[in-house]
């Protein structure tokens, strides 16, 4: 048998106890993905299935307008929100965001929401043609416009081939979002050495919730108020961090944007819930952890006899 070649297994009752950030337990990162889907290629991702049973080529216009609706209304509703309630964000965005969304993209700076590597445009990494290219394409053209060292990475649709980690490790990536294996940041290996593999979501997630599951619109903050009834048991025990991973076409709708205010107002009224962002959460990790990720076995290429 194979088993994971990037990071060991450890029970999560058997990891080392983090302490709190400014002792507060429970760490609330929110994630804004911002996202290019191109007029004239397929859609990533569609809200209405192809008419007639047949496939839509492009343009295909419903599933575009989907998207570029949350580009020109749901976005700003999302930054007021953020804003007014002094909530940093993590911004996964595709590199050309800037080019095709200027307006957007130079909002996005001036709140300083930490900006992550999502992509050139949103086209997963396991069929782009040059995968090296459209990391390091998309590194420098974000740290360029913004001035920030871009220090963390999520693929689009969460993609990668198997030579992505030590790509991103080379480009200066050490936060890495694609391995939603644990609800805590843990060390993995690389040919390069350790990065952190970081926590993301699929539970708490609008795609999922809203798009594929077509769950109610209150649906998200039924399983934020789940997650945090058994948080409030087993922060007793470490640090927990709960993802909200948001798309402007699907929570900056008003209907789901309704509930995603609920679920703010309910966070900002408890006393142990920080907000951070995803190199804040990595720090975090790295200074309690303490390991440098030095207790990693090296990286298995072939699996073992």
């Amino acid at each position: 048998m194979w088993p994971n070649p990037r990071v060991p297994h450890e029970l999560s009752s058997n990891r080392k106890k983090l302490s709190p950030p400014e002792g507060k337990p429970l760490i609330v990162h929110t994630v804004m993905n911002i996202e290019y889907w191109p007029f004239d290629k397929n859609m990533p991702r569609g809200i209405l299935p192809p008419p007639h049973g047949k496939s839509s080529d492009p343009p295909d216009l419903p599933n575009y307008s989907w998207v570029e609706y949350g580009m020109r209304v749901g976005l700003p509703r999302l930054f007021k929100l953020f804003a007014e309630n002094n909530i940093p964000v993590s911004a996964f965005i595709n590199a050309q965001v800037a080019d095709i969304y200027p307006k957007a993209f130079d909002e996005v700076c001036k709140l300083n929401w930490e900006l992550v590597g999502h992509g050139w445009f949103q086209e997963s990494l396991r069929v782009a043609k040059d995968e090296e290219h459209v990391i390091k394409k998309s590194l420098d053209l974000l740290r360029k416009l913004s001035g920030q060292p871009v220090r963390s990475w999520f693929g689009p649709a969460g993609g990668e081939t198997e030579k992505t980690p030590e790509l991103l490790k080379e480009n200066g990536i050490e936060f890495l979002h694609d391995w939603l294996i644990d609800e805590l940041p843990c060390w993995m290996r690389t040919k390069l050495g350790p990065i952190v593999a970081m926590p993301y979501t699929f539970e708490l997630n609008d795609v999922p919730i809203w798009t594929v599951q077509n769950n109610s619109c209150d649906e998200m903050k039924k399983r934020v108020d789940a997650t945090l009834n058994i948080f409030d048991e087993e922060k007793l025990y470490n640090t927990k961090i709960i993802t909200l991973a948001l798309h402007p076409h699907i929570v900056g709708v008003p209907q789901n944007f309704y509930y995603l205010k609920k679920i703010i107002e309910d966070l900002k009224k408890r006393d142990d819930v920080i907000f951070m962002t995803s190199s804040q959460i990595g720090d975090w990790f790295v200074k309690e952890d303490g390991t440098n990720g030095e207790n990693l076995k090296p990286f298995l290429e072939q699996p073992p006899d």
